[in-house]
């Protein structure tokens, strides 16, 4: 069995222990390891730690998931999360005594409650993925969300699973692919990965670009537009988010999760679409309003979707997502992905390496550089 699938299959109750020596002065709880690459690079400190490895994500929204996270780490002094898998509110730090650091992927993580930890004296250190590794650096502007992004779009458009099901039960084409070229982009956010997403497209396929959001400008995406080496006007800002989900033939979801955010996709929206539309989401699952997104695939009011991120990740087992039989019955096609738009080799290694860099800083007394305050 390859080694994601035996780590896959870890039950919450059977931790993988890494190292276990008495004699070390410091407890390091692993989280959210799928792919067991920490280990390894905990192995230059791990004479001053007891490790446990728990690879399986408990959901702190849940009564039963928080108690049982709680009961989990309470003897750890040093823990060491992936950006938004575990989440850490304050209902579940404040049940925590020793936590005194607590270790993250990314510099910014809205799953973390940095108050309370500001408050109970709790270190927060994230990552940048600026730490040199053997792997030579992307080029300048490369983002592996932006390429799982198009993955997705293609794997819909062209019916990649679909049909490899197909070829692979003995069938063979399973429908008609969705042709890009001269389609309309639509982009619910234009920032970092919006931009990247809409310069892939126009080079790439020849697509025409719209965008909203709340605080979008034309002169704005004029700005990026040409950046990316295109005229004035290559990216055009819609009246409304209502039109611009009237008008997109892709639309792709790229804004920030937040409390004003939540929700920003909803039935409303959804219903504008065009029959023949795509959704494709990389960015956060709570920004689309699931229960209204169910129900209109389920009903093929839109040609299909492609979702990587969820409202509560891992799926449940018994997970809608998971159960219903798309594409089939009338329903939508849907491809979905577990949240991999950032789970790329040199990224996922460059922050583990990082992680361990700020616990040696810590273990050795000294002030944690790449530390994430309150605001």
């Amino acid at each position: 069995m390859h080694r994601l699938q035996q780590v896959a299959q870890q039950t919450i109750s059977q931790p993988v222990p890494v190292n276990m020596s008495t004699e070390q002065r410091f407890k390091l709880a692993i989280l959210d390891d799928y792919a067991d690459i920490a280990p390894a690079k905990f192995s230059s400190i791990s004479d001053r730690l007891d490790i446990v490895a728990f690879p399986e994500t408990l959901n702190a929204k849940s009564t039963s998931g928080r108690k049982e996270l709680i009961e989990r780490l309470q003897p750890f002094a040093i823990i060491s999360t992936m950006r938004e898998r575990t989440a850490f509110p304050r209902e579940v730090l404040t049940d925590l005594p020793n936590l005194k650091l607590l270790c993250t992927t990314g510099m910014r993580n809205a799953s973390i409650d940095l108050k309370t930890c500001a408050e109970r004296g709790i270190v927060v250190a994230g990552t940048t993925g600026q730490t040199n590794t053997d792997s030579p650096p992307p080029p300048p502007g490369y983002n592996p969300t932006n390429e799982h992004a198009w993955a997705l779009i293609l794997g819909l458009a062209k019916g990649i699973a679909s049909n490899d099901k197909a070829v692979k039960e003995g069938g063979w084409q399973s429908g008609l692919a969705f042709g890009l070229a001269g389609k309309t982009l639509a982009l619910l956010g234009l920032g970092r990965l919006g931009a990247a997403c809409a310069k892939t497209a126009v080079y790439g396929f020849g697509m025409k670009i719209t965008a909203w959001s709340n605080s979008l400008t034309q002169e704005k995406a004029d700005e990026l537009a040409e950046a990316a080496g295109l005229p004035k006007g290559t990216y055009r800002v819609t009246g409304s988010k209502q039109e611009l989900f009237e008008t997109g033939d892709i639309l792709s979801i790229h804004y920030v999760l937040s409390d004003r955010s939540k929700g920003i996709v909803g039935e409303k929206e959804l219903s504008a679409m065009k029959k023949n539309a795509l959704l494709v989401n990389t960015s956060r699952g709570p920004l689309v309003d699931e229960q209204a997104l169910l129900k209109v695939l389920k009903e093929g009011r839109i040609r299909g979707a492609a979702l990587d991120v969820f409202d509560v990740e891992p799926l449940a087992k018994s997970s809608e997502w998971r159960t219903t039989r798309w594409g089939q019955d009338g329903s939508s096609e849907v491809l979905l992905s577990p949240h991999m738009g950032y789970v790329e080799e040199r990224a996922m290694h460059t922050w583990y390496q990082e992680t361990v860099e700020n616990v040696e800083e810590w273990l050795n007394g000294k002030e944690v550089k790449k530390r994430i305050q309150s605001i």
